[in-house]
């Protein structure tokens, strides 16, 4: 998977300073929403009239690029064949638009046109994901991610991110299948939770609080979408490659936000086909949930912790003797 993407587009390079990035703001989109879905996938019409058709009525640049962002989303279904042929040229916004499929490149260059012909300043940043937990502690891996930043307001700091791939839909862990879901939390996504998910090429564009370089990065869990959902602030065990005696308690913490309404906490064991499920005791006390868990024999295996039925992080864990 991770050499897929490499060579499909053009690496961006910006200089500049990026000291203070503006955060998400608290907006009610699900009117804008509901009037971008019934839209339509207008399938005659070009990028631009698309763009203009979106955008032409509203006065916000948020709004113009939460309208852009939802189409996208609705319309567009991630494309495994060119992402795996490593096809560069199927990624311009043309060939997107006719085949209304697109790689990670190819829902960056279409975001970043519609935006330029709205007026919005965006770019493209190439970077790395981690798919499964194959890739954790990767030492070498190679470029397989592509998002956006978008300029808003006059200052020169005020950037938000956007991946309108991940916005679109997701992947099984084996990069298989792929699930078509609207996922509007990688729309001026939390900074936090966007940077244990991604690391961009150029760290120019990494902001707020982040690992501290790329391996660290490699060194994290998989954390899931259900984070954004959480407001998770920090987690532990804080590597994603965890050792652990057999029949000794392995204690997993989540800093959550104080709104957040737990139910029900699920650890799911294996991958694939073999997948088990336990739900485990829990505790919530304020903001910190906690649970612990006995490994009954040696074993290593992929363990995923679900909160409300949605995967929240991803563990690589070996138990032993």
């Amino acid at each position: 998977m991770n050499k897929l993407v490499k060579a499909i587009f053009p690496l961006i390079l910006v200089c500049c300073s990026m000291g203070a990035f503006a955060q998400k703001e608290g907006k009610d989109f699900t009117a804008l929403d509901e009037s971008v879905k019934k839209a339509g996938a207008m399938d005659t019409f070009t990028m631009g009239t698309i763009s203009s058709i979106l955008t032409k009525k509203l006065t916000d640049k948020t709004e113009k690029a939460r309208a852009i962002f939802d189409w996208i989303a609705y319309n567009i279904s991630f494309d495994f064949k060119t992402a795996r042929n490593g096809n560069g040229e199927k990624n311009g916004s043309t060939d997107v638009l006719k085949s209304r499929k697109a790689t990670a490149a190819g829902y960056a260059n279409l975001f970043q046109d519609m935006c330029s012909s709205a007026g919005i300043r965006c770019l493209t940043v190439e970077g790395y994901v981690k798919n499964n937990v194959e890739d954790i502690n990767l030492t070498k891996p190679e470029i397989n991610h592509v998002w956006n930043v978008v300029q808003l307001g006059v200052s020169p700091d005020a950037w938000y991110i956007v991946d309108p791939c991940w916005g679109s839909g997701y992947s099984d862990p084996e990069f298989k299948s792929y699930t078509k879901a609207f996922n509007p939390d990688y729309f001026f996504a939390t900074l936090t939770i966007f940077n244990w998910q991604h690391y961009p090429d150029n760290t120019a564009w990494h902001f707020g609080p982040k690992p501290k370089g790329r391996n660290e990065f490699y060194d994290l869990p998989l954390i899931k979408s259900a984070a954004y959902e959480l407001g998770v602030k920090s987690f532990s065990p804080n590597k994603g490659n965890v050792k652990v005696k057999a029949n000794k308690p392995m204690t997993f913490n989540f800093h959550i936000s104080t709104e957040a309404d737990v139910n029900k906490v699920t650890l799911a064991f294996g991958e694939g086909k073999k997948i088990t499920k336990k739900d485990v005791e829990f505790k919530l006390n304020g903001n910190n949930l906690s649970f612990s868990y006995k490994f009954p024999e040696e074993d290593n295996f992929p363990v995923s912790v679900m909160v409300n039925g949605k995967e929240l992080a991803v563990y690589n864990v070996t138990i032993e003797e």
